[in-house]
């Protein structure tokens, strides 16, 4: 098979293996189909509740119950710090 690649496709490729972490093209290449794979799967399996959540969100912007950027920024915040927390008991 041979695959022609978009300049900054090979960029990306070239800054990943500038990291060390991969020996070839080939690596960097395998190692982003297998994460495509692995997000696809997720996304299969989880179908129902992402299309719910989706869903739910548009019944609350509808409704009105939804945060300006602001609000929306210091509820990021808020949910970060507290992950943050968990992470570091």
């Amino acid at each position: 098979m041979t695959i022609t690649l978009r300049r900054e496709h090979e960029e990306l490729i070239a800054e990943a293996m500038q990291t060390g972490a991969y020996q070839s093209p080939e690596e960097v290449i395998g190692r982003a189909l297998e994460m495509l794979h692995s997000q696809d799967e997720w996304l299969r399996e989880h179908k129902e509740e992402v299309a719910e959540k989706i869903e739910r969100a548009f019944n609350q912007f509808e409704h009105g119950q939804c945060y300006s950027a602001e609000e929306s920024v210091a509820d990021m915040e808020k949910r970060k710090a507290a992950w943050n927390a968990g992470r570091n008991r």
